[in-house]
């Protein structure tokens, strides 16, 4: 029998034992050209030795599987499992979850088995079906990789990538940033909060010092005077003399060692001096089950040290302390944040940037989920730009404008160091002679740190998008009665617009405007807009063009990622998102997370999309880590390994079905 390459995967799990039940119950297949698998040998888990083989439904092209021969990775085998039926699932059906045959009779229940073609004369390992099925009801991993479910055989290529062998995964666990990963996944909740102790704003400064050195904490949490007064209105009202246990967990303050120190500084006497006086209200706040990740990048973003927890009543359960969220998760992204704070200049700037860089590289070749890196990396993209935008202007003009960035970078979906997408909002009334001179500077000192200038010119150079927040919002309105596709393209962007520094509520005011106009616009607004997700071909057709292909492949039939993958998944969503007034949600994860809870699609379909789309994402980084191609776009089916290649046409497929559900919903034509 010919050599079974065991450092390959599915086969790189197995151990001794089961691979000599393997050896032992395997094949050698030779199918000629044109030759077809009999339907009695449709039992069988089939590996491609050398050759190829085209999978039909119905005569329909549905996938192709190589051998060793026609790839750039040496053994890099395709595998298939011919008792693998289809899922004939519709998109109705599976956006409720359902599988539509199981309500039929039985007598219509068939389903037409896969069929098996030979394009070259094929050399097959065949191994017993039975086999395979014993070995992957015993070992996790086969299972993992052999699965139906996406998620399950992504998580197999994230431990792929990690660097890691998998012979230390089932013997020795996982390595330290796997468990990081597993950490920032975790709820808040798993971490030990700092108690809560709430003092009235009326209270001294003295009483809340009292109270901290008691608890052996260096703050405490301060009840506004507006809630204190609610609450004594409560108390006559209900004619009780029991302090009312209920609160706004959002609306407290919080009141720290150094503003005391501050106050003391000031000369003022602690035993007299309200604490309201030096609070600071307005927190930011964590709610108990978002992910630790999500207090990380709130913490970093914001340079807060601490968050208090909010449970599902709005009642605060604990503070979330900066310092034991580090020590619980030993993560390093701090330390670039606090290189970004110390910046003085765009030299030391430029060193904080290739740092993150380094961590990017290092977080994906350590098998880090694409999505956890990308809106860390979003954070510490907004960490330089803030710094940048403060060494360049004053003060007034930070208090009186806000920068905000787009497409990919405000979606918190961009990793590489692509074209800039940024713009400034202007306060209405505020002018400067030198705003113009001051986003020239950004830009081009963001090109000069590796952001690209944008070839759309889609940047706070454009007057455009440097304007006063009215002008801004008459622009958008324009947008949306013009049909010029441009126009959609401008809307995408503002859609995506994410805060970066200034003033925030400037970008509220225009997400509240995005909203108002979008619902006085023509109601077929939202079908022409979803147009744009399915102006691409079936990247599937691709597959069929592979034979004449091989041994003198042009790049141009390369899979671009962004057009096949990418872009239709971002934009579907995101218009989606638009019909259901989802406008605070800037990121393809948060509008998926808010089209589940309005009902618009179920969490299954949710979680596939989000796969495919980081899955494509991931791909994207691999190419432009590997190549000094920064925009990354075009993958190269046959450099892959064979789980890459097989998850790559599941995702593609997942595309075409997303696009088929748009097309059917909007009514609009898709071939």
């Amino acid at each position: 029998m010919p050599h079974l390459d065991f450092t390959q995967p599915p086969f790189d799990v197995l151990s001794a034992a089961e691979r000599q039940s393997i050896k032992k119950n395997t094949q050698v297949r030779y199918l000629a050209k044109d030759e077809s698998l009999p339907a009695d040998d449709l039992q069988y888990f089939y590996v491609v030795l050398k050759g190829q083989i085209e999978q039909l439904l119905d005569g329909e092209f549905v996938a192709t599987y190589l051998g060793s021969n026609h790839s750039d990775h040496l053994n890099s085998n395709d595998w298939f499992d011919s008792r693998r039926l289809p899922k004939l699932l519709t998109e109705d059906a599976i956006q409720e979850g359902k599988n539509p045959t199981s309500t039929l009779p039985t007598s219509q229940k068939t389903i037409s088995p896969y069929q098996f073609r030979a394009i070259e004369d094929t050399l097959l390992l065949q191994m017993n079906g039975s086999t395979v099925d014993k070995i992957s009801a015993q070992n996790h991993l086969v299972r993992q990789l052999l699965s139906e479910d996406l998620p399950e055989r992504l998580k197999a290529l994230q431990q792929r990538r990690s660097g890691q062998s998998l012979d230390a995964i089932s013997y020795h666990g996982y390595n330290d940033q796997q468990e990081v990963q597993q950490i920032m996944l975790q709820p808040v909740i798993d971490i030990s909060l700092l108690p809560v102790h709430i003092i009235d704003a009326t209270s001294s400064l003295y009483e809340a010092a009292h109270i901290m050195t008691k608890a052996g904490l260096k703050h405490v949490l301060v009840r506004p005077l507006d809630q204190l007064n609610h609450m004594q209105t409560q108390t006559l009202d209900n004619d009780s003399l029991q302090t009312p246990k209920s609160y706004s967990g959002r609306t407290l303050g919080i009141l720290t060692d150094t503003d005391i120190c501050r106050a003391v500084s000031d000369q003022q006497n602690p035993a007299t001096t309200p604490c309201q006086r030096y609070a600071s209200f307005n927190l930011r706040t964590i709610d108990a089950d978002d992910e630790i990740g999500d207090a990380l990048l709130t913490m970093t973003r914001y340079r807060i040290h601490r968050l208090p927890v909010i449970d599902s009543n709005g009642e605060v359960v604990g503070v979330l302390g900066q310092s034991d969220m580090l020590a619980h998760i030993g993560h390093h992204s701090q330390l670039i944040s606090i290189q970004i704070e110390k910046a003085k200049d765009l030299h030391s700037l430029d060193t904080a940037v290739e740092l993150i860089g380094r961590y990017i590289r290092a977080q994906h070749q350590n098998g880090v989920k694409i999505g956890n890196v990308s809106r860390m990396v979003q954070t510490l993209n907004a960490q330089v730009f803030t710094k940048l935008w403060q060494l360049i202007v004053p003060e007034d003009v930070m208090a009186n404008t806000c920068v905000i960035v787009m497409g990919s970078e405000g979606r918190g979906e961009q990793i590489m160091r692509t074209d800039q997408d940024n713009a400034l909002i202007i306060r209405d009334g505020f002018t400067h002679p030198d705003l113009a001179n001051f986003a020239e500077t950004f830009n081009n000192h963001l090109a000069a740190l590796g952001y690209p200038l944008c070839d759309g010119n889609i940047m706070m150079t454009n007057p455009m998008w440097r304007q006063p927040l009215k002008q801004f919002e008459a622009q958008i309105g324009l947008w949306f009665r013009n049909t010029d596709p441009i126009h959609s393209i401008y809307l995408s962007a503002i859609f995506d617009a994410e805060y970066v520094c200034g003033d925030e509520s400037l970008l509220t005011h225009v997400r509240e405007h995005l909203k108002i106009a979008h619902r006085q616009s023509d109601p077929m607004f939202v079908r022409q807009f979803a147009r744009a997700a399915l102006q691409f071909g079936d990247v599937s057709q691709w597959w069929q063009k592979f034979v004449p292909l091989l041994g003198g492949k042009p790049s141009s039939y390369d899979i671009d990622l962004k057009k096949a993958g990418i872009f239709p998944l971002v934009h579907g969503i995101r218009t989606l998102a638009l019909e259901n007034d989802i406008f605070d949600a800037p990121s393809s994860k948060g509008r998926l997370k808010a089209l589940v809870q309005a009902r618009a699609l179920t969490q299954p379909r949710a979680d596939t999309l989000l796969e495919a789309l980081e899955f494509f994402m991931a791909q994207r980084l691999s190419v432009a880590l590997s190549t000094d191609d920064k925009h990354a776009r075009q993958v190269d089916p046959t450099t892959l390994s064979a789980l890459e290649r097989d998850l790559l046409k599941e995702c593609l497929a997942v595309v075409k079905s997303f696009k088929g559900q748009l097309s059917r919903h909007y009514q609009l034509e898709f071939n």
